[in-house]
């Protein structure tokens, strides 16, 4: 496989949980990280920092011997953010970032073993995009291989016997501290499909990977006057990764599904929600940096303390910093959603706490469809 146009890659450490769990066809152990193709990863870097506070924390390029990538590895809490990007124009990647903007082309998984794991995907029913390879450099060996999933994303497999680099082979540890927001790790991501095959890839992921249906929503649940979705989520049998997936349904307008869609020319993944234990500290400091997010109208903080009742937060910083409160029988949450990261109204970002709750926000549902088509519209876009 040929690395993309410019990566930012996620890796997430699930602690206690980051083992090999029973009824796990292809021995998952963890998301080991998310790739995005961006068209400059210096600048993307300097965003990241500046914005979300992430560290730099390893380096690939011209000058550690890389001849066709330049890589920024960043991380915050368990996340790692790796933004890569091509010195050359004339190849694939560079293709698929002009086809997509910037946006996810991998989720990878660290696995028990990298070739059996590609070996039982392609029994089960997945289509190849790596067949097993070794990368090396100084610090060891990793062996990788990768299938293909919804749209143009793939899911890679590495396996690690004793490497002991900063990364991946080809990184070097360069450090660039930034300052951090409170980001633990990656709690869930979003991707979006056509209409009619959001139940054709939830049983490709229960069928390939072992995942289960977590939770479901219609169009009765995720839907306003103009636009609706329906969604299903995936999860492992740990719980510790989850892939809710949305699809279009008919509506008087353009729904956010739609939009990105259009934007982004095909299926892919619509957001990332980041995990704080402070979203307070977390949104404050966010928006100190520069981070714009969606707001919600006052009647919807009027109206909230009847709907999801006693919560620790106090309710003025809650309206003032317009978070979103959900409460089911386990808990509650408190979530906000950024407007989106790119030019193009595709790939966007979630801050969420869970203070028990291990829903996605039903009960905002609304709110937060009515708060996008008013960007939307905006865009001239609903």
């Amino acid at each position: 496989m040929r690395v993309c146009d410019a990566y930012i890659l996620i890796s997430i450490g699930f602690g206690p949980e980051d083992v090999t769990l029973p009824n796990n066809p292809l021995r998952l152990k963890s998301i080991h990280h998310v790739k995005f193709v961006v068209g400059n990863a210096k600048q993307a870097a300097y965003y990241y920092r500046k914005a979300f506070g992430f560290s730099q924390f390893a380096y690939s390029g011209l000058e550690t011997g890389s001849r066709h990538l330049a890589s920024y590895a960043m991380e915050q809490g368990k996340a790692r953010f790796v933004l890569a990007t091509p010195y050359r124009t004339n190849s694939p990647e560079a293709a698929h970032l002009h086809t997509h903007g910037d946006g996810i082309v991998d989720i990878a998984f660290h696995v028990e073993d990298a070739d059996a794991a590609y070996h039982a995907a392609v029994e089960r029913g997945a289509e190849p995009a790596l067949h097993p390879t070794t990368l090396n450099d100084e610090y060891g060996s990793v062996r990788h291989s990768a299938i293909k999933t919804y749209g143009d994303t793939i899911h890679s497999f590495y396996s690690f016997r004793d490497y002991t680099g900063p990364f991946l082979p080809g990184y070097v540890a360069r450090e660039v501290p930034g300052e951090d927001v409170g980001i633990l790790r990656v709690d869930h991501m979003v991707g979006n499909v056509e209409l009619g095959k959001m139940d054709v890839w939830a049983d490709w992921y229960s069928k390939v990977l072992g995942f289960a249906r977590y939770i479901s929503f219609d169009d009765k649940d995720i839907s306003t006057e103009y636009s609706a979705l329906m969604s299903i989520v995936m999860s492992d049998n740990s719980y510790a990764i989850k892939f809710p997936l949305n699809e279009p349904a008919a509506g008087k307008r353009k729904s956010q599904i739609d939009e990105y869609l259009d934007f982004y020319n095909g299926p892919g993944v619509q957001h990332v929600a980041l995990l704080t234990q402070d979203i307070e500290q977390t949104v404050t400091r966010l928006r100190d940096n520069g981070v714009e997010f969606l707001s919600v109208p006052d009647s919807y903080y009027d109206l909230l303390p009847q709907r999801v009742g006693q919560i620790d937060e106090a309710l003025d910083m809650i309206r003032s910093l317009r978070i979103l409160v959900d409460r089911d029988e386990e808990g509650y949450l408190l979530q906000l959603f950024s407007r989106p990261v790119e030019d193009r109204p595709t790939v966007f970002y979630e801050i969420i706490q869970r203070k028990g709750s291990r829903g996605f926000g039903k009960g905002n549902f609304r709110a937060l469809f009515e708060a996008i088509e008013r960007e939307q519209a905006l865009r001239g876009n609903l």
